[in-house]
Formats: C-alpha cells, sequence, structure tokens
C-alpha cells in the first residue's frame, strides 16, 4: 500500500493530498500529492546519507499530518522501521521506550521536543528528560525550528543521492501499548502485516479519487490518498469542526467517539458513510451519527496488533438484543475465536508479527472476554475488570451497553471496595447535556431490573473521567470517583 501510494502520488502531483481548514471553516490545500512526494524524497536522501538504511530504527515524534506521512513514506523506502514515540507519555516512561527500541535518530518536530522535555536537554546538554544523547541516538528537527530545538534535518541532500526503494519483508513500525516503565510494551508489525491492515480498510471503506475523507489517522490517510482522495485533518475545536464538516462534504469521516459526541453537540451534520473506533462507541451513538445526515455510521473493532479486526453498522448493532457488545463479524482473512477462559483470540494476515523482544506469535490474546453470535464477535466486557461480589463474577462488559439508553453519553460498570474484601457494584451514568436527570433515572430502571444478580448496588449520575490520546473512558479514575462519591454519601 505505501509502495503504490508513492507511486500515485507522482501520477498527480498537482492534485491536493491534504486539505487544511481555517477557523471560518473554509477549506484549502494544504499540501499536494507533489509536495508529498517530494518532502518524501528530501526525508529519505536525508535519512540515507545519516547512514538509515535496511533493518535500522527511526524514532518519529511528529504531529499527525503530511510531515509524518512523508517520514514514514522515507522510512518505509529505506527498508528501515518506524518507532512511534509520544512525547507526552512523560520521561520515565519515553526513557524506557527509547532504550528498548534503540532508534538511530529521533525524527521530532518543535511541538514534541518542548512537550517531551528535549529543548532543553539538548540546547544545554542536561539530561533532564532523557538519558545520554549518545547512547539513545541523536535527535533531529523535522518542520519549523525554534530556540532550542535540535538542528534541523538536512534535506539539501540531492534526490539523485536515493537507494532504490527496498522490496522485502521486513520490520515496518513499532507501537507501544501497555506496561509498566520497567518493562514497556511494543507491539511490531512487518511491511506485509501492515499493507495487509491498510488493505482491509481500502475494502471496508472504499474511497474513491477525488472526493475529500475526513480523518487523521495513518490508516485513514495512506488508503484514502492511494486512492486518489484527498485527506482532510479533523479540526481541534467542535464548532470549527463542524463548519469544516459543512464546506467538506466528505465521502467518509473517521472521528473517535469522544470526536464524535463533542461535534454532534456542536450541530454537525454528516454526509457519506462515518466510522469510529480506538474506544467503544454505543448503538446510541451511532444512532445520532445517522440522524444527524450519515448514510451509515459503522463501529470499527481494531487493536494495535490487528487493525482493521472486525466492524459493526447502526443499524445491526441498533437491533442486537444480546447481552454484550456486538462489535460485528470479523473482516475478511480474519479467525477469532476463544479460549477456555472466553478470552477473544485473533489471528489474520493483518495480525502483528511480534512484541519487541518476545518470538512470533500468530495469535493475538486480545484481553477481550466474548462470544461467537452467529459468527459475529460480541464483547463481554476486559478480563481485568472483573468485578467480584459476593463470590461471584461480574464482567461489566455484558451490562453496560444496556445502559445506553437515549439521553446517556456514557456508562460504565465499576467495583469498589467494600472494606470486608467484597466489592460493591456501582453504575456511572454519564447524561448528555440537555437530558432531564428524573426522566433518565426512570428510564433505566428497566434495565437495571433485568440486570438480575448484577443489578449495581448505586447508581451515580456524573461525568466519566477519560484518559489516553483516544480518550477512551478511564475504569479506574471512575472507580476512585465512584468510591468518594459513596463515601460523602451520594447513594445515586
Amino acid at each position: 500500500m505505501l509502495d503504490a501510494l508513492a507511486h500515485s502520488l507522482r501520477a498527480h502531483p498537482d492534485r491536493p493530498a491534504v486539505l487544511g481548514t481555517t477557523r471560518a471553516g473554509a477549506v484549502r490545500v494544504k499540501t499536494t500529492r507533489g509536495d508529498l512526494a517530494g518532502l518524501a524524497d528530501r526525508y529519505a536522501a536525508a535519512l540515507h546519507a545519516r547512514g538509515i538504511a535496511r533493518g535500522g530504527t527511526v524514532g518519529v515524534a511528529v504531529r499527525p499530518g503530511p510531515r509524518a506521512l512523508a517520514v514514514m513514506l522515507a522510512v518505509h523506502r529505506l527498508g528501515a522501521r518506524v518507532a512511534v514515540l509520544d512525547p507526552g507519555a512523560g520521561p520515565d516512561v519515553l526513557r524506557a521506550r527509547l532504550a528498548l527500541a534503540r532508534p538511530d535518530v529521533v525524527l521530532a518536530d518543535a511541538t514534541a521536543q518542548a512537550v517531551a522535555g528535549w529543548a532543553r536537554p539538548l540546547a544545554h546538554r542536561a539530561r533532564l528528560a532523557l538519558p545520554d544523547l549518545a547512547e539513545l541516538g541523536p535527535v533531529a528537527t523535522v518542520g519549523p525550528r525554534t530556540p532550542g530545538c535540535a538542528a534541523s534535518l538536512d534535506t539539501g541532500a540531492r534526490a539523485g543521492t536515493l537507494p532504490r526503494p527496498v522490496d522485502e519483508d521486513g520490520d515496518a513500525v513499532i507501537v507501544f501499548t501497555s506496561g509498566t516503565t520497567a518493562r514497556p510494551r511494543a507491539v511490531v508489525h512487518t511491511r506485509s502485516s501492515l499493507a495487509a491492515g491498510m488493505t482491509a480498510v481500502t475494502g471496508l471503506v472504499g474511497p474513491t479519487a477525488g472526493r475529500p475523507v475526513l480523518g487523521g489517522t495513518f490508516f485513514v490517510l495512506v488508503p484514502s490518498l492511494a486512492s486518489g482522495a484527498p485527506v482532510a485533518l479533523p479540526a481541534r475545536s467542535p464548532r470549527v469542526l463542524a463548519r469544516q464538516m459543512s464546506r467538506l462534504r466528505p465521502q467518509a469521516t473517521y472521528l473517535t467517539p469522544p470526536q464524535l459526541r463533542s461535534a454532534l453537540a456542536a450541530g454537525a451534520r454528516f454526509t457519506g458513510r462515518a466510522w469510529t473506533g480506538s474506544a467503544p462507541a454505543s448503538a446510541d451513538l451511532l444512532t445520532r451519527v445517522k440522524q444527524a445526515g450519515a448514510e451509515e455510521a459503522w463501529g470499527v473493532y481494531a487493536l494495535t496488533e490487528l487493525f482493521p479486526a472486525a466492524a459493526v453498522e447502526q443499524a445491526d448493532k441498533a437491533a442486537f438484543t444480546g447481552r454484550g457488545d456486538l462489535v460485528g463479524a470479523p473482516l475478511p482473512g480474519v479467525t477469532a475465536k476463544t479460549d477456555a477462559s472466553g478470552e477473544l483470540l485473533l489471528c489474520g494476515p493483518a495480525v502483528r508479527d511480534r512484541c519487541l523482544g518476545e518470538e512470533p506469535d500468530p495469535w493475538v490474546a486480545t484481553g477481550d472476554r466474548a462470544h461467537l453470535d452467529g459468527g459475529r464477535i460480541v464483547l463481554e466486557g476486559r478480563c481485568k475488570d472483573m468485578v467480584l461480589r459476593k463470590a461471584e463474577n461480574i464482567y461489566p462488559g455484558l451490562y453496560e451497553p444496556a445502559l445506553h439508553v437515549p439521553g446517556v453519553e456514557l456508562a460504565l460498570l465499576v467495583g469498589v471496595p467494600a472494606g470486608d474484601g467484597d466489592e460493591r457494584l456501582v453504575a456511572v451514568v454519564q447524561p448528555r447535556p440537555d437530558t432531564d436527570r428524573e426522566s433518565l433515572r426512570a428510564s433505566l430502571a428497566g434495565p437495571l431490573e433485568r440486570m438480575g444478580s448484577a443489578r449495581p448496588d448505586a447508581v451515580l449520575l456524573a461525568d466519566v473521567p477519560l484518559s489516553g490520546r483516544s480518550r477512551k473512558p478511564d475504569r479506574g479514575a471512575t472507580a476512585r470517583l465512584a468510591a468518594a462519591r459513596l463515601t460523602d454519601g451520594d447513594r445515586g
């Protein structure tokens, strides 16, 4: 897919690749396809001049957009691999991840260096946020350089110095997931698994040439651009995003559930098909997206280890009446099964090769409990989220979908220590801003009654804490919130 993209960019160099948006919502061409191809060539020449070749590792801390994509194309051409770095992870976590990946060079934009605290150590040769830079590899700035940043990547090397593109399989990207500071966990995708994942996205979304796509993830950018569709990065402000969608009228929109909720609250109208993932999406949220104009609204079940794995359209999700969260049928090539404990296992051509420092494994243990319903995957909750109450194992994911009645934005079931070794089960329900709370409690009565022995001990109406780049519901923080509210005498 990356090879196809590199070729297609040169075939139509004057066509738009990445679209920008003003605060008023006006659409402008930010980067043409020729601009993107030229930038990728300059990065490849500069990295080649620094000795980056097949088997090398390039750390990347660059905001999503044309530069990040050009870096990925450049590294791919050289046969090296990208280690994706999150500058906001904190110095200790970043130190551990860099020590594991051992990049030959780190490419970072000025914003990433400021967030990570790299600027001061580089300027003053102090060890404030990172260990010895010589030990971990040099840092180079891509994009505009501000005072205190590392020296800019020298892109003055002539394109003629570029080697022939590497056309062999090998490691393509390292993505860090969970794991402690002492033992970070890094998922390794090969060029073939990455290509399989992007091919699956292309088959799922089916972008057509010339019509814009709205989305900011790598798995949206590459298939869309390879298909000839320009891509617009979503505005951060919900109001600007709503205006952007009105002006752009995209054929497809990919936003995370928090972005969808914010856009809907700002009055956004959808066109074409809408997709969401990275965090749970309720049937009610997908329904609201369709009511706001989308022809179809899809929830995508994906993991860092396998993107995408399954997908479900709003109509099928809303019609599902069983317990658990229907996330759809496995996509072509994906095989799903459960082990003896009920954990979902997945395999397929887009599965990661291995975790860094471990042996390859064709199966991904998802950490999700699940069952198969007519071949469709139904999640029952995270294995680690089980609540033990009165010697009964309660899996929140089985019951949380039922709490998403009209007027509910988010809902979690969490365990709160009861002081006697047992746990209390608490439902924390976040109402939509325009919802009458008494009416909402009345609407919840039926679903709560149908929970049987899993009925919560208390129902609290409160905002559910979010965390991480994807703004996922934070169960730990939600449990602490519930414990504090109950201690203060709030019985829901």
